[in-house]
């Protein structure tokens, strides 16, 4: 009999990639699975998760008020809309177990889940999130990737694309560097700033370009689809390659030897799955859990971190070189950020699913 499974992760991608990542998991361990994903009319997943084809069911978006408002008085009401609404999925969809990924979507999925139907859940924080800090309550089964992030977990990593699980960067690098005209022999920085918060990211970018190149360092500058203003003034340099958006990053990230990004929990895992060291400069935003997701394979030595605040083009400049001048050096970091690695989280918290719903290993 087929075990249909309702995933729970939808708002930003840090949210729904992994979710869809323990889908493809599930189905490649077992191919009559049946996946489906909640999420709400106004997140990300309305685009991505169709386009991993999996099905799609909308719940009402229910965002936790950081501070008393009106939002708050009537917090009541439309989280029981929110619980009902995941309730009738669950009887449509014939749930046998619910996976939860954290924020707006999960916490009325997992009270309505609560006694009726297992809750498996995954945290990819290192600073855990109302919604999980609740739902694991409810259940025995909690993953997480950073030790710590919530009481009784198993720390597991997160569930990364394949493409991304498997990669070997130095097989790959060749066809990579093609893409895009790279010189495989020399050096390249990688810098992208995700979905939130590139500007900064940018500007310290453009105006580290003239001393990165002239040090024979390569550019691969992902700057967003509204930020081509940001890099007009180097787009012609030898030796820059600006591009608005990447599709594919296994392949970004096996042309790259050193990276300068964010520090979303996603971007964190990868990174340090395929071994790229990184320059992690948080976004300073909500509880601080960028810079704590950076912390470990930072100490690690497997990256450096610069605060957002910090981040000035001299400040850039000198980490990428400190990484990729000295020799040895960068083999060493790329090393100690594989080590701290996980490359099989996916089939780990797919067996998790399989134990909760009762479908242990066969």
């Amino acid at each position: 009999m087929a075990l249909h499974v309702v995933v729970a992760g939808g708002g930003t991608a840090g949210h729904v990639e992994p979710a869809l990542n323990l889908a493809d998991a599930l189905v490649a361990a077992r191919p009559d699975t049946v996946v489906s994903a909640l999420g709400t009319a106004e997140g990300l997943e309305t685009r991505l998760v169709p386009a991993r084809g999996y099905d799609l069911d909308i719940i009402p978006r229910v965002p936790l008020p950081r501070k008393p408002s009106k939002d708050l008085l009537t917090l009541p009401g439309r989280l029981r809309t929110a619980v009902r609404r995941c309730r009738e999925v669950y009887a449509a969809r014939q749930a046998d177990v619910v996976v939860g990924f954290g924020g707006f979507v999960a916490l009325p999925a997992y009270l309505a889940a609560r006694g009726r139907v297992p809750i498996v859940i995954h945290e990819a924080n290192a600073k855990a999130g109302l919604a999980n800090k609740v739902g694991r309550r409810f259940t025995h089964y909690v993953a997480e990737a950073t030790a710590g992030s919530l009481p009784g977990a198993v720390r597991i990593g997160i569930p990364l694309r394949e493409s991304i699980a498997h990669l070997d960067r130095s097989r790959r690098r060749e066809q990579a560097c093609a893409r895009w005209g790279i010189d495989p022999d020399r050096a390249c920085l990688l810098v992208f700033g995700g979905s939130q918060g590139a500007r900064s990211l940018n500007a310290a970018t453009v105006a580290a370009a003239p001393a990165l190149l002239a040090a024979g360092v390569q550019i691969l500058h992902a700057y967003g689809h509204k930020n081509a203003d940001q890099v007009a003034s180097v787009a012609d340099a030898s030796g820059y390659f600006a591009v608005d958006y990447i599709d594919g990053m296994d392949e970004a990230y096996a042309a790259a030897d050193v990276a300068a990004c964010r520090a979303g929990a996603l971007t964190c895992a990868e990174l340090a799955a395929v071994g790229l060291p990184a320059v992690y400069v948080p976004l300073p935003i909500g509880n601080g859990e960028q810079r704590l997701n950076a912390l470990p394979v930072v100490e690690a030595d497997g990256g450096v971190l610069i605060e957002d605040a910090a981040l000035t083009p001299t400040a850039l400049a000198e980490a990428v070189l400190s990484i990729v001048s000295p020799p040895g050096r960068l083999e060493a970091m790329a090393a100690n950020a594989a080590a701290h690695g996980v490359r099989d989280a996916g089939a780990r918290l797919a067996d998790m699913v399989f134990t909760a719903a009762g479908r242990g290993v066969q």
